[in-house]
């Protein structure tokens, strides 16, 4: 075979296409019933190829770098599964979620969404091992799910707490894009890190024409009385308009706990957590009533990002210069 790789045994000669491998050694050995000194190489795969099994629609799995930091889509079961391990850290370790059965054991955040989302990664290419040696990990992630692939299947995620139905037939013209399972290291969050994420959403989004982000936004803690203010805050200077306004399916959580006149702008966006302020800075509003999610011991409330209502001048900066590969500069 032309390129191929001629073995001899005593039996029949084989051939090895190179291109199967990524790698590869002859181990010398005797094979059963041949005689004494006859000699057989047998090619053994050092590392086992990274199968792709998400399609990306176009988009190049890097979205760009930045340092030792890459903005990239998972293309593998092994980067999905990195993400997942981050999520468990941070939701079940750090956060003090239930974990399902069977995702103690392995520790990883498993949900069957998973299947249907693009995953982006922010990944650490100089991160380290216990042992000192260069191990890339995942430091950052976001879960997202179109809305020409949900309706092909599971729905959105936030479908099972909220009332989008409505919501989204009022704009059955508008491209929707859910974002989930937002999580970033605790040893990486920095402005760098949540910044590359929303590079990265930013670059998805207008590849797929996305007009409307939506998603879940949670709170720590299961207490309303506890988040009477961000609550509060949240249902009096940033609730969604009719058109876009979103109520939970049942077990509603008033919003308004406090009176308006109790609640200090500068105070209740001080006591949002930090994902919360970055949606609310770039323009997002809120629907009407929030959800208590006991698993992962949240307070949820209902986000929505109309990307035309974002300010220009954040538009302008997510969307600007990152070490872009080739494709994505122009």
């Amino acid at each position: 075979m032309a390129g191929g790789v001629r073995h001899e045994s005593f039996a029949q000669p084989f051939y090895v296409d190179p291109s199967r491998f990524v790698g590869e050694i002859n181990i010398i050995m005797w094979p059963i019933g041949a005689p004494l000194g006859g000699i057989v190489h047998r090619p053994v795969r050092l590392i086992k190829r990274r199968r792709v099994i998400r399609d990306l629609a176009g988009l190049p799995a890097v979205l760009g770098q930045f340092g030792s930091f890459e903005v990239r889509l998972a293309a593998t079961k092994r980067e999905i599964r990195m993400a997942q391990r981050l999520r468990y850290q941070v939701f079940y370790e750090e956060g003090g979620a239930t974990p399902q059965q069977g995702a103690a054991l392995i520790r990883r955040d498993i949900c069957p969404f998973d299947a249907f989302c693009d995953h982006l990664l922010v990944i650490d290419k100089e991160a380290r091992n216990r042992f000192g040696r260069i191990k890339p990990k995942v430091v950052g992630a976001y879960r997202l799910l179109r809305g020409d692939v949900a309706a092909q299947g599971p729905g959105f995620y936030s479908q099972r707490e909220f009332e989008i139905g409505p919501m989204l037939a009022r704009h059955a013209d508008k491209r929707f894009l859910e974002l989930g399972r937002s999580c970033v290291h605790a040893k990486y969050r920095s402005k760098r890190v949540i910044e590359l994420l929303w590079r990265g959403l930013w670059i998805y989004a207008k590849h797929h024409r996305i007009d409307v982000l939506i998603g879940c936004a949670s709170l720590p803690g299961v207490n309303p009385l506890a988040l009477a203010l961000p609550l509060s805050f949240l249902h009096y200077e940033a609730a969604a308009s009719e058109e876009w306004s979103v109520r939970p399916c049942a077990a509603r959580v008033e919003m308004a706990i406090l009176d308006k006149a109790a609640v200090d702008p500068r105070k209740g966006i001080a006591a949002l957590p930090p994902l919360l302020k970055g949606y609310l800075r770039v323009g997002a509003r809120f629907g009407d009533g929030a959800v208590i999610d006991a698993q992962f011991g949240t307070t949820d409330v209902f986000t929505i990002m109309p990307l035309a209502d974002i300010e220009q001048r954040y538009i302008n900066y997510y969307s600007g210069p990152m070490e872009m590969p080739d494709k994505l500069v122009a």
